[in-house]
C-alpha cells in the first residue's frame, strides 16, 4: 500500500534526504543530540521533518484558491477529535515507510515514537471524531476548507478509574509542546462581552446601535496543517486561544494585589482552557456560552476579513463562502453574521438577512431536546445585550411573517419562536440555527425523517425544502489503512492498488472473495493479530489476561443511558448466571469490553461505570465460569486506544434505544474491518442493513415507531415484562440486591427500581430480544465459514459509509463548491 516518492538520479535518496532532515530538526529544532535524546524528542524531530512537506502544499493550495478566486467552505465546530497526527501526516504524504527506514537506520523505532505522541483532547466523541474526519475529506477532495474550534489547553478530562468509579483528572496533552500547529499571534481579534446598546439617530431608516461591551479579550489563531491523501491539498484547522487584553495589571501588583492583578487574565483564558466544563452550575452554563460566543465572533471576523481581502465586496459573502454550523452549539452565529452586517457593515436589515441565510447551513447530530440547547434570556441579556436584540427581531420579523400569510395558530406560532415561555423564558439555538440557514441536515436516514417529525415538525411544515439528509461517514485512510495494515495489504492483494483511491467504489469487488476458503483465513488471522495486540495492552494496563479465541464482543462510546451500556450489562449478568447454572450448555467464550466516558456531571452515567466494573470484578474472579466470560472496562477511551479495539472487535455493540441515535460513526468503523454488528434498527444501522444485508447482522429490538408508541402509551412500566422474563429477573434482582456491590448492597436498588418502574430507554422492554440475538451470534460464531463470509462481506459492502461521499454530498448539495473528483 506504499505511496512512496520515487528517488531521483543524482542527490540523496529519499530515505537519506528524510533521514538528514530529522537530524536537523532533532539538533537545531528541539536542542539534542541522538546520544541523549529521549523518544519525545523523536517524535518532534519526525514531525517538524513532516510538517516540512506539508508547507509548500500548503501554500500552494492557498495561492491555488486565490488565484482561482474559489468559493471556500468554513465548517465550524466546538469540537474536533483528530487524535494522534504523525502516522496521518506520514500516510497521506506517502512518506510512512520513508520514515520508518530513515528512523531504523537511526536505529529508532517508528512505532515506539508514534506511541509517545498525545491525543489532542479537543472532543468528547462522535461529534468531534467526525469533524476530523471531514477535514481531512476536504482536503482530499481538494476543497477549499478552514475548520474552526477552541484551541482548549487542557480539553476533555482523563479519564481515571478508582476503585471502579470514574474520576476527572487534567488532560495534560499540551505538556511537551504541539509540533503541528503555527501560532499566528498577528492573527487575533476582540470579542466582547457585556456592557450595554447604545443608540444613534443617523439619519437612515433605522437608528444606528452601537454595542459597547464592559469586558474585552482576545482570540489569537493556532493554524494546524490538514493534508488530504496523496498530499493532494492541505486545509487549514485554525482553533482560537483567549488571552486577556493586558497580561498583567503591573499598577495592582505593584500595589502588593499580585493575585487581582492577573483576575482578568485567569477569567480570559478559562474560555480556552477546558472543553465542556460542567453545566449544571449557572457559573458553568455562563462559560459554556462564553465558550460558544468566543469561537464564533473571532471565525466570522476572520473569515469576513478574508473575504473583504479577496473580494472587496461583503455582499459577495454568500457565492464565495460557504458556512457550516456542526450542532447546535455554533447557533450564535446567526445573530453574530447578522451583527457584524449590520453594525459594522452597514448592511440593510432585510438585504443582511438574505445574506445570512444564504451563507450559514445546520448540521443537526440529535433529537433530544436538552441537547438542542437553550440560553435563559437573563443570561443571554447580560452577557450579549446586543445578540439578544438581534434575537428578539429576527423572531418578530418571523413571527409577522407568518401572520401575513395567515398564519394565527398559536399553538404553531409558539412551537416555532426562538423564545422558550414555558419553563422560563429560554432562547431556543436549535430554531435560531434553523431559521438562519438555508440548509439543515441531519446524518442518518432516519435521523432525518424523524427530525422532521419530532424536534423541527412545525418548522419543518412552514419550511419543507430546508431539510435534507447526508448520513455520516468516517475516513478509510484513518479507520482502515493506518488501524489496520495487515486487511489493507490482503485487499490491495486482492484488488489491486487503486483500491486506496477509490475504495467506496471498489470494495465492492471485494464480495467473491468472500466465498473463497483462503481467503477468509487471512482474513481471520488478521483478526487474531489485532486481538493479541488488544489483549496485551489490555494485560499490559489492566493486569487481566485475555483468551483471543473467544469472540470479543466490544461496546465502545460515550457512556449515556439511551446508548444503553446497561442493556449489554444486564446481558453479561444473565450470561454469567446461566453459565453458572447450565454447565451443560455448549457456551461460547466471550470476552465482553466496555470504555467510554461519562460526562462529568451526569450521575447516571458515572454509576453505569462503576456498575460495569463492579460486574467485571466478581465475574473475572469466579473460578465457575471457566473462562468462558471475561468483562473488561478500559479507562480513557479516545481516538488513540480506539484504534487498537475497532480492528479488534468481532462483534460491535451498537444497541443504542431506537429513534435516539442520530447515526453513529463507530458502527461504520466496525464493520469497515469485518466485525459484525448486534443492533437496533437505529441512525445508521438502518442503511447499514439495507446496504451490508440483515443477514450479515444481527438485529433486535422495538423499531423508533413501535418505541415512540409505547412512549405515547404511557407503558413505561416493566414489571409484568420482568415477571415473564426468569433471565431478565435474575439478572435485576441480582444487581439490585448487590450481589456485585458487597461493600454496598443497596448501591443499585434506585437504578433497578427505574428501570422496572419508568424504562425511557426500553432496557428491560428489548431484553428478550436483545438475550435471543445474542444467542443468534453464539450459532454464527460455531459455524466459521458462516461467520468470516459476513466479515467479508460488511468490510466489502461498507464503501458507501466514507467520508469522502458524505463531503461530495455537502459539496454539491449545500455548498455548492466542485470537488476534484467532478
Amino acid at each position: 500500500m506504499s505511496t512512496e516518492q520515487t528517488s531521483a538520479t543524482s542527490g540523496p535518496t529519499p530515505v537519506e534526504a528524510f533521514k538528514q532532515n530529522i537530524l536537523a530538526k532533532l539538533k537545531y529544532a528541539v536542542g539534542k543530540d541522538p546520544r541523549n535524546a529521549y523518544s519525545h524528542d523523536w517524535f518532534e524531530a519526525v514531525a517538524l521533518a513532516a510538517r516540512d512537506h506539508l508547507v509548500d502544499n500548503w501554500e500552494e493550495t492557498e495561492a491555488q484558491v486565490d488565484r482561482k478566486q474559489h468559493k471556500r467552505v468554513y465548517y465550524l465546530s466546538l469540537e474536533f477529535l483528530i487524535g494522534r497526527l504523525l502516522v496521518d501526516c506520514l500516510s497521506n504524504l506517502g512518506l510512512l515507510e520513508t520514515a520508518r527506514a530513515a528512523l531504523a537506520e537511526l536505529d529508532v523505532d517508528l512505532e515506539t515514537i508514534r506511541q509517545v505522541e498525545p491525543d489532542a483532547a479537543l472532543g468528547n466523541g462522535g461529534l468531534g471524531r467526525l469533524a476530523a474526519c471531514f477535514m481531512e475529506s476536504m482536503a482530499t477532495l481538494g476543497l477549499a476548507a478552514h475548520g474552526y474550534g477552541i484551541r482548549y489547553e487542557h480539553g476533555l478530562f482523563k479519564q481515571v478509574v478508582s476503585d471502579g468509579w470514574q474520576q476527572e483528572h487534567t488532560e495534560t496533552w499540551l505538556d511537551f509542546g504541539n509540533p503541528w500547529e503555527f501560532e499566528r499571534p498577528e492573527v487575533s481579534y476582540n470579542i466582547g462581552f457585556g456592557g450595554s446598546v447604545r443608540t444613534e439617530d443617523d439619519g437612515g431608516e433605522m437608528p444606528r446601535l452601537t454595542w459597547e461591551p464592559n469586558e474585552t479579550l482576545r482570540a489569537i489563531a493556532y493554524d494546524t496543517p490538514v493534508v488530504g491523501w496523496r498530499g493532494s491539498s492541505v486545509n487549514t484547522l485554525r482553533l482560537w486561544r483567549a488571552r486577556a487584553m493586558e497580561d498583567l495589571q503591573l499598577e495592582r501588583f505593584n500595589a502588593g494585589d499580585h493575585f487581582g492583578a492577573v483576575a482578568d487574565v485567569v477569567r480570559a483564558e478559562s474560555i480556552s482552557r477546558v472543553l465542556y466544563p460542567a453545566d449544571s452550575t449557572e457559573a458553568g452554563q455562563e462559560l459554556r456560552l462564553r465558550q460558544e460566543y468566543f469561537f464564533v465572533s473571532a471565525s466570522l471576523q476572520d473569515l469576513l476579513h478574508r473575504h473583504m481581502a479577496a473580494h472587496g465586496d461583503i455582499r459577495s459573502l454568500p457565492d464565495k463562502a460557504a458556512i457550516q454550523l456542526n450542532d447546535t452549539h455554533p447557533a450564535i452565529a446567526v445573530a453574530e453574521l447578522m451583527r457584524q452586517l449590520v453594525d459594522v457593515y452597514r448592511i440593510d436589515w432585510n438585504e443582511a438577512w438574505g445574506m445570512t441565510v444564504a451563507t450559514l447551513s445546520y448540521t443537526n447530530h440529535t433529537l433530544l431536546p436538552e441537547a438542542l440547547e437553550s440560553w435563559p434570556v437573563s443570561l443571554m441579556e447580560r452577557l450579549l445585550p446586543r445578540h439578544m436584540q438581534i434575537i428578539y427581531l429576527i423572531n418578530a420579523y418571523h413571527i409577522d411573517s407568518l401572520r401575513a400569510q395567515d398564519i394565527h395558530d398559536f399553538d404553531l406560532l409558539r412551537s416555532v419562536s426562538l423564545i422558550e415561555e414555558d419553563h422560563g423564558r429560554r432562547v431556543r439555538m436549535g430554531n435560531l440555527a434553523f431559521l438562519g440557514s438555508h440548509s439543515i441536515n441531519g446524518v442518518s436516514a432516519l435521523h432525518t425523517d424523524l427530525m422532521r417529525e419530532t424536534v423541527f415538525r412545525d418548522l419543518h411544515r412552514l419550511y419543507p425544502q430546508r431539510i435534507s439528509n447526508k448520513t455520516n461517514g468516517v475516513t478509510f485512510r484513518r479507520w482502515l489503512y493506518q488501524v489496520n495494515p495487515l486487511l489493507t495489504g490482503s485487499l490491495v492483494d486482492a484488488l489491486g492498488e487503486n483500491l486506496l483511491d477509490a475504495p467506496e467504489e471498489r470494495l465492492r469487488d471485494l464480495e467473491p472473495h468472500a466465498d473463497k476458503a483462503g481467503f477468509r483465513k487471512q482474513f481471520a488471522a488478521h483478526r487474531q493479530h489485532s486481538k493479541r495486540a488488544l489483549a496485551s495492552l489490555v494485560q499490559e494496563r489492566l493486569g487481566i489476561h485475555l483468551d483471543t479465541e473467544a469472540i470479543f464482543d466490544v461496546q465502545v462510546k460515550r457512556i449515556h443511558e439511551y446508548k444503553r451500556q446497561l442493556l449489554n450489562l444486564l446481558h453479561t449478568v444473565a450470561l454469567y448466571q446461566a453459565i453458572r447454572n447450565e454447565p451443560t450448555t455448549d457456551w461460547v467464550p466471550r470476552v465482553k469490553i466496555f470504555a467510554g466516558k461519562a460526562a462529568a456531571s451526569y450521575h447516571q452515567a458515572k454509576l453505569i461505570i462503576k456498575l460495569a466494573n463492579d460486574i467485571a470484578r466478581t465475574i473475572n474472579a469466579d473460578p465457575t465460569v471457566r473462562g468462558l466470560l471475561k468483562v473488561v472496562f478500559i479507562p480513557n477511551y479516545n481516538v488513540s486506544l480506539a484504534e487498537v479495539i475497532i480492528p479488534a472487535a468481532d462483534l460491535s455493540e451498537q444497541i443504542s434505544t431506537a429513534g435516539l441515535e442520530a447515526s453513529g460513526t463507530s458502527n461504520m468503523k466496525f464493520a469497515l474491518n469485518g466485525a459484525l454488528t448486534i443492533g437496533t434498527l437505529d441512525g445508521a444501522n438502518v442503511e447499514m442493513s439495507q446496504l451490508i444485508g440483515a443477514e450479515h447482522m444481527f438485529i433486535f429490538g422495538m423499531t423508533a415507531a413501535q418505541v415512540e408508541q409505547r412512549k405515547r402509551a404511557g407503558e413505561l412500566d416493566m414489571s409484568a415484562v420482568v415477571a415473564g422474563s426468569e433471565r431478565l429477573a435474575g439478572a435485576l434482582e441480582a444487581v439490585r440486591r448487590g450481589v456485585f456491590s458487597p461493600d454496598d448492597p443497596q448501591r443499585y436498588e434506585a437504578l433497578v427500581e427505574q428501570l422496572v418502574r419508568d424504562d425511557r430507554f426500553m432496557v428491560c422492554a428489548d431484553f428478550d430480544a436483545y438475550w435471543h440475538a445474542q444467542r443468534r451470534v453464539d450459532a454464527a460464531w460455531q459455524k466459521p465459514a458462516q461467520w468470516w463470509k459476513s466479515a467479508v462481506l460488511n468490510t466489502a459492502r461498507a464503501g458507501w459509509f466514507s467520508s469522502d461521499r458524505t463531503i461530495g454530498e455537502y459539496a454539491v448539495d449545500i455548498w455548492k463548491v466542485p470537488t476534484n473528483r467532478d
